[in-house]
């Protein structure tokens, strides 16, 4: 029992017991009910976590009709409320019902204060439990780690290698997909680093011509070529104290790549034109897309520099491969958008939620940034539907065959994408799944993804 008085409402036609449980849960703030009418109106004003219901209420004391209409009531307007359904001893199966239907448990009848008291305990600590899990949630999602937005277990786990990573003066390459992105990841490695409050320095070195690239990167002295009308610091050297990042590290040049290697053995940079050694202390993070030993295979990058490039490699999933995270991506992408475009509200129409979920995304996050801009600027109303996104049809892929896979992974893809949809509302995700929230809560054990 909590020292601070939780509000229990009591559904109940019968004075005698209503006198009864209010003596019963003195530990409570009990407010009481004896028809639907006054539930729901006791429920809007007191939001009561926890709420006792008599199945049988007028008009239909005999039977259940009302106690189920008045359930469903309930936790529309309140899902996270947990209901405990009271009942005679010889209608278990309408309590059944009631469970499956979102109840919390049940009680049968005749009235025990004593067994009654521990199930109304447990449903406020469960309750409280619940809204404190889901308040640290809304707090970490304000400023998800690096502006990664993931329900998935590896990238969860990758964010966690990020944060250990960090503090470390090891080098990192960032491994994946175009658009998976590498460059958050690398400002995470920069941000919880112990050089956060030096600058952090990226540069792509796909993007910038070969006979440039030298001078951007070590810098340049006064006379140096052409054009060279003063001394120029490199972005290596710019970078000093803070971290570098090098994308598309496998387009650089051997000869450059020849250069970078001199310089993460002595750590000290020549600029173009200049005999002086600068001694540079800067943390090197690069990232491709590409397959670094293919291309040394091929002679195009340096072994002994992809060894120095490589102390410590992180592979960054592409977003078919992170479970639930397309839909949970999307809706915060359509958030950020609608209130740079100055829309109201937005939602998915069925087909683009299906749309969303079955696009392999070969683009990763940077396609669906595209994606979801657009079907911004087009939807109109309030609905995104599947012409907004321009998505284009996805084939099916070939099925595994054994029966207790196909049928366990299938279920834990609904409950992924089940709480993806209902923004991880266990309630609301339970009653699109047609199971009980013991039974979900029962299930995100089995699979980890509680």
């Amino acid at each position: 029992m909590t020292q601070t008085k939780g509000t229990l409402l009591v559904v109940e036609d019968d004075p005698g017991l209503q006198k009864q449980m209010r003596w019963s849960f003195d530990g409570y703030e009990v407010i009481v009910a004896g028809d639907r009418e006054a539930a729901l109106s006791q429920l809007r004003r007191f939001e009561p976590p926890v709420v006792t219901l008599d199945l049988g209420l007028p008009p239909d004391a005999d039977g259940a009709t009302e106690g189920h209409a008045t359930l469903e009531q309930i936790l529309a307007l309140a899902p996270d409320t947990k209901v405990i359904v009271v009942t005679g001893n010889q209608d278990r199966e309408n309590a059944v019902r009631a469970i499956a239907n979102g109840a919390y448990d049940f009680y049968l009848k005749p009235f025990d204060p004593d067994t009654l008291q521990l199930v109304v305990d447990r449903a406020f600590r469960l309750h409280e439990l619940q809204q404190e899990n889901l308040r640290l949630q809304m707090k970490t999602s304000e400023q998800p780690a690096m502006g990664i937005i993931t329900r998935d277990a590896g990238m969860q786990k990758l964010c966690r290698n990020v944060e250990k990573i960090a503090p470390s003066s090891a080098t990192v390459m960032l491994l994946g997909e175009s658009g998976t992105g590498k460059e958050l990841f690398a400002r995470g490695l920069h941000q919880f680093s112990q050089r956060a409050d030096k600058k952090f320095v990226a540069i792509n070195c796909a993007a910038i011509p070969e006979n440039l690239l030298e001078s951007e990167l070590f810098g340049y002295e006064k006379g140096a070529f052409t054009g060279a009308a003063k001394q120029t610091k490199g972005k290596i050297e710019y970078a000093d104290g803070g971290t570098l990042f090098l994308d598309e590290i496998g387009d650089l040049p051997l000869p450059l790549q020849a250069k970078l290697l001199r310089f993460l053995q002595e750590r000290v940079v020549e600029r173009l034109g200049g005999r002086e050694e600068i001694p540079v202390d800067v943390r090197i993070v690069c990232a491709t897309h590409q397959n670094l030993r293919n291309l040394i295979t091929e002679g195009k990058f340096r072994e002994d520099l992809f060894y120095r490039l490589s102390e410590i490699v992180l592979n960054i999933p592409p977003l078919r491969a992170r479970d639930g995270d397309a839909l949970l991506l999307a809706n915060a992408l359509i958030n950020r958008f609608r209130q740079q475009e100055g829309r109201g509200a937005l939602s998915f129409a069925p087909d683009a939620i299906a749309a969303i979920e079955r696009h392999s995304w070969p683009g990763n996050v940077r396609e669906m940034e595209d994606c979801m801009k657009r079907a911004v600027v087009l939807a109109e109303g309030g609905q995104i539907t599947l012409d907004d996104l321009g998505l284009p049809g996805a084939e099916s892929e070939p099925e595994p065959l054994n029966l207790r896979q196909v049928r366990e992974e299938a279920e834990r893809k609904a409950i992924v994408k089940a709480l993806s949809r209902c923004d991880n509302n266990v309630a609301k995700a339970a009653d699109a799944l047609g199971v009980s929230r013991p039974t979900l809560y029962d299930l995100l054990n089995r699979y980890g993804l509680k």
